[in-house]
């Protein structure tokens, strides 16, 4: 039998020991600490389009609110020079350089009145983005507390129900041409246009919402206990329609930049003195193949916008499912 090593011998001291029985320590959960809007902001800023579209973003607002400052917009500026009128870029150059007036300004070209195209897209698009904020900041809010109130409240959804039945029987655009050709086509008249049953879609989505959840045990147990009403729907309903804010907002805010276009292209939009790129695309439409850099640069400024505000309201909208967060 060989000899035991006795330097291998191990002291059953070193390899256990005993530990006190704590039953205050034994509750304690080892966990990181869970934050919903982290795990959002985490989530969100995952996915390299967020990162994409907001250098673009901050991009486009800044040529849209800090450009016009320091070069303001002057339609009527060349309107009695005729030779200045709808020039191309190149000829543009040319033209204003020979006369010590050149420089990026004149890099899209002319408009008809010898304006030029460059400047006016960015003070154009920022009037179509201060509309859609603001448009969307009026409708969401109204939106979600009437929708929540609505959806909570029998008694109010008797009432709005009737309203709404006949609110939505008449077409939203011919809604706004009357109350623009009534109380005229300025920059605040067409947001009163935009904002006085705008908001009523977004009510009845969220009272619909609202109808899903207003019943569930958590609800009926603080209806038990007394709790008020507004505190109800404040803390039990709207935190759980978080996600579903955010994904309507993310529809709501381009649709707005859209809906300036094309009502300000037919005709029914801004008046001729407010900058929009609706205006401009629909001043050039006459003769968009022939002075094509009249029409192309404010549609594809149009657009652009609106698919960067879709893909991150989009982003954000997925981030805030808490499904995502695992």
């Amino acid at each position: 039998m060989a000899d035991i090593d006795t330097n291998a011998v191990v002291n059953e001291d070193e390899l256990f020991r005993f530990i006190d029985h704590d039953t205050i320590e034994s509750e304690k959960i080892i966990a990181p600490r869970y934050s919903y809007w982290r795990s959002v902001f985490r989530v969100f800023f995952r996915k390299k389009s967020s990162w994409v579209m907001i250098v673009l973003l901050v991009l486009l607002l800044l040529c849209s609110f800090v450009l016009p400052i320091f070069c303001p917009y002057r339609p009527n500026e060349n309107v009695t020079l005729s030779t200045s009128f709808h020039l191309s870029p190149k000829e543009a150059m040319q033209y204003f350089a020979e006369r010590g007036q050149g420089g990026i300004k004149w890099i899209l070209g002319t408009g008809s009145t010898g304006n030029s195209i460059f400047y006016g897209i960015w003070s154009s698009a920022r009037t179509s983005l201060l509309l859609a904020i603001i448009c969307a900041a009026i409708n969401m809010t109204i939106g979600v507390v009437v929708g929540a109130v609505w959806g909570y409240s029998k008694s109010v959804d008797q009432v709005l129900l009737v309203i709404y039945s006949i609110i939505a029987n008449v077409p939203f655009i011919l809604m706004i041409t009357v109350l623009v050709y009534v109380i005229g086509s300025g920059f605040w008249s067409f947001i009163f246009a935009l904002t006085i049953t705008g908001w009523f879609g977004i009510a009845y989505f969220f009272r619909t919402q609202v109808l899903i959840i207003r019943d569930r045990e958590y609800s009926l147990a603080s209806r038990c206990l007394g709790t008020p009403t507004s505190r109800i729907v404040s803390k039990n309903i709207m935190p759980f329609l978080t996600s579903v804010i955010v994904t309507i907002l993310a529809t709501e805010l381009p649709s707005y930049i859209s809906m300036e276009v094309f009502l300000s292209y037919i005709g029914v939009g801004l008046s001729a003195n407010v900058a929009s790129l609706g205006r401009m695309i629909q001043e050039a439409q006459t003769a968009f193949l022939t002075y094509w850099w009249e029409f192309w640069p404010p549609v594809f400024i149009a657009a652009v916008l609106t698919i960067i505000l879709y893909v991150l309201g989009q982003n954000l909208a997925d981030a805030t499912d808490p499904r995502t967060h695992m």
